[in-house]
């Protein structure tokens, strides 16, 4: 079965809400997630995740490469050393995050692969990207489980890869 079928399969809408932790918690289909993000991009030389399943996804794609894994917070959180900082464009909720990267996690001779489980709007992908373009950084791309961007977000941030559609996992409950 391809990552795709056991993506849609495993799937649920649980009270309204989309449940992708249902996919980490089956090993079959987390490692079959994690290897389809990372073939695209084995080029990269850093895997960057935005809190917090972007941390899960994103440290388990870097291990499939064998690069390092860089963080990205949102504030509140403790995160010592200088940072490059970013605030987003609203997101779903309408709210907005200042995202944060430690400036020293990333080089300029560095490529930075994104990696999130679900992009709507794709607000924290661009902040994402943003940062890694302040560091001097190329940034390769953006591999999502879900993607339910519009197609000029989709041109702003580039190479987007993604298993499913936001369309094909149907109407939530």
């Amino acid at each position: 079965m391809s990552t795709r079928e056991l993506v849609l399969n495993r799937f649920a809408w649980v009270d309204g809400h989309a449940d992708i932790w249902r996919l980490f918690s089956d090993a079959e289909v987390f490692h079959a997630v994690v290897e389809t993000l990372a073939e695209p991009f084995r080029s990269a030389t850093k895997v960057a995740g935005v809190e917090a399943r972007g941390f899960i996804l994103g440290a388990a794609v870097a291990a499939e490469l064998g690069v390092g894994f860089v963080a990205i917070r949102k504030e509140g959180g403790l995160f010592p050393g200088p940072k490059v900082t970013h605030r987003t464009e609203p997101d779903y909720r309408g709210n907005q995050s200042l995202l944060r990267l430690q400036r020293e996690a990333v080089s300029p001779n560095d490529r930075v692969l994104l990696v999130d489980d679900w992009a709507e709007l794709g607000s924290q992908a661009l902040g994402a990207k943003s940062l890694i373009d302040e560091c001097g950084a190329a940034f390769l791309g953006l591999a999502i489980i879900v993607d339910q961007l519009e197609d000029e977000t989709r041109r702003r941030i580039g190479h987007v890869h993604a298993l499913v559609t936001a369309n094909e996992l149907g109407p939530s409950a």
